[in-house]
């Protein structure tokens, strides 16, 4: 699936109260962008912000941060907010890999939901579940790290089982066809996900943590 080009994106950036223009200002005080205490929940390529957004709303007493690199899919999920107010979600427009930069530890979720999948091996250190990633997550994770991760891609999620495995995460939750889980696995679902629902193929989740 691919995305089209916003030509006002910077416009859409520079105008919305959602979006975090300087992120690392809030280094170990996003609470006080919040005006709460609540805990902090971190969307790492959240795309068009369909995921994050609903969470949000569903969720409004924890409070939702959604990063994405690319400008045209943030000045959308900007968009898609339409004219709603929601006061728990907050956009920045950064690469992943500064996030030590933009968080002290104070986030108590990390959601990687259809993470690009980077399936030959000569790039698999780009995944987000890769170790050196991982690494990253422990200078911003609160206390216990917890990441729930959701793909279609089978490289990916057997290459973050691994890595996370190897890391010393616990799998609290693992579905190989997440859509047709007896559990009844709480999901919000992303735009690609709704397009592969219709498409029947498999999700594959986990739910993992590290309590320390």
């Amino acid at each position: 699936m691919r995305y089209n080009t916003v030509k006002n994106a910077s416009n859409i950036l520079n105008s919305s109260s959602y979006l975090i223009n300087e992120p690392g200002k809030y280094k170990g005080k996003w609470n006080s962008v919040f005006n709460n205490n609540n805990p902090i929940c971190l969307e790492l390529g959240m795309g068009r912000g369909s995921f994050i957004i609903e969470m949000a709303k569903k969720h409004p007493n924890i409070n939702y941060i959604g990063l994405e690199l690319d400008k045209s899919q943030t000045a959308t999920a900007i968009s898609n907010i339409r004219n709603d107010r929601i006061n728990n979600l907050r956009m920045i427009c950064a690469d992943a890999r500064n996030i030590i930069e933009y968080f002290g530890k104070e986030i108590d979720t990390i959601y990687l939901t259809f993470s690009e999948p980077w399936p030959k091996k000569q790039d698999e250190k780009k995944r987000f579940t890769h170790e050196s990633y991982l690494k990253l997550y422990d200078r911003i994770f609160k206390k216990n790290k917890h990441i729930i991760l959701k793909t279609d891609n089978k490289i990916l999620f057997a290459s973050a089982m691994e890595s996370l495995s190897q890391y010393w995460y616990s799998f609290d939750k693992v579905s190989l066809d997440l859509h047709n889980d007896e559990r009844k696995i709480e999901n919000v679902m992303t735009d690609f996900e709704k397009q592969y629902f219709k498409e029947h193929r498999l999700i594959y989740y986990v739910d993992a943590s590290f309590k320390g």
